[in-house]
C-alpha cells in the first residue's frame, strides 16, 4: 500500500499533465475536485469522445489538415434574367417559315394579337433604299433561326401612320414586339445574321437554331435583296412646288420688273 506522499505526487503529476493537455488544445475543462488520477483520465477520455463527436457530426468524418488552403463551396450561378417572356408560337405542321410582308392594304395592328405574349420582329424598309437591300438576306433567314417568334416586314412609304406612330424616322428600322406593344428597338449599325440573332437572344432567351448562315435562297426573297429603280414622286413633286415657288416668287419682286416689258418705270431727275 502507498503511503500518503507517494499518492499526493501521482496527483500533482497528473494534474500537471492535464494542464499541459487543456493549455494546448485551448480548451479550459474543469477539473476541480477530481484528487483521484482515474477521474482525471476519465474526464479527458470523456472530452476525447465529444471532439470526435463533432468532427464526426452528420456521418461525414473529416481530418485536420494544415496545408492552409480554404475549403472551396460549390457556387450555383444565377440564371440570366431577360427582358422578354415570350410564349413560344405554335409551329405543328407548319414545314417551312418565311417572313411575312405586308402589301399597301393591310394593316400592322390587325397581324399582331395585342392579347397575345408572343413576339414578333417587324422591319419598315423601302424597296430603294440600298441599306435595306443589304439587310434583306439577312432579315430573310431569321423565320428559320427561330422558327418560335414571328417575322413581318413593311414598306415605310406604304404605311407612313405607322412609320410616323412608332417613330422610324429612317430606314431599315427593326423594332421587336410583344403581342401589339413594341418593347425593343435594334440600333446596331452592322445588321447581320449574327447581330440580330444575338439581339434576340438577349431580348426573349430564345436560342438560334444551329443553322445560322445566309443560304441562296435567302438572296431570292420575300424581301428583295437589289434595290428596286423607280420613280420616287413624292420627290419629283416636291422639286416642282419648290421650283415654281421660286418662280413666282421672283417674278414678284420688284427688282425683277424693269426686265418685264411695258412695266412703268420712275426715273430720278
Amino acid at each position: 500500500m502507498s503511503s500518503a506522499p507517494d499518492r499526493l505526487r501521482g496527483v500533482a503529476i497528473w494534474l500537471i499533465i492535464a494542464g499541459l493537455v487543456r493549455l494546448s488544445d485551448g480548451d479550459a475543462v474543469e477539473v476541480a475536485g477530481s484528487s483521484d488520477p482515474e477521474q482525471v483520465l476519465g474526464a479527458q477520455a470523456a472530452e476525447m469522445e465529444q471532439l470526435a463527436g463533432e468532427a464526426c457530426a452528420e456521418g461525414r468524418c473529416e481530418t485536420e489538415t494544415v496545408t492552409g488552403e480554404t475549403p472551396t463551396h460549390n457556387l450555383t450561378d444565377t440564371p440570366k434574367t431577360y427582358k422578354l417572356t415570350c410564349d413560344r408560337r405554335n409551329i405543328s405542321g407548319t414545314e417551312s417559315f418565311s417572313v411575312q410582308v405586308l402589301n399597301a392594304s393591310q394593316d400592322l395592328m390587325e397581324l399582331l394579337n395585342a392579347n397575345s405574349t408572343e413576339c414578333s420582329l417587324v422591319l419598315f424598309y423601302t424597296t430603294w433604299c440600298q441599306f435595306s437591300a443589304n439587310l434583306a438576306p439577312h432579315f430573310n433567314a431569321l423565320p428559320r433561326v427561330f422558327p418560335s417568334m414571328h417575322f413581318l416586314a413593311l414598306d415605310a412609304s406604304q404605311h407612313s401612320s405607322l412609320s410616323t406612330r412608332f417613330g422610324t424616322v429612317a430606314v431599315p428600322n427593326i423594332l421587336l414586339f410583344q403581342g401589339a406593344k413594341p418593347m425593343a428597338r435594334f440600333n446596331q449599325t452592322d445588321r447581320t445574321l449574327e447581330t440580330l440573332s444575338s439581339f434576340i437572344t438577349n431580348q426573349t432567351g430564345f436560342e438560334a437554331s444551329p443553322d445560322q448562315a445566309v443560304l441562296e435562297e435567302d438572296h431570292a426573297g420575300p424581301l428583295p435583296a437589289v434595290p428596286v429603280k423607280g420613280i420616287d414622286w413624292l420627290f419629283v413633286f416636291s422639286v416642282l412646288f419648290i421650283s415654281g415657288f421660286t418662280v413666282y416668287a421672283i417674278l414678284c419682286s420688284d427688282s425683277i420688273r424693269w426686265l418685264i416689258p411695258g412695266q412703268d418705270h420712275e426715273h430720278q431727275d
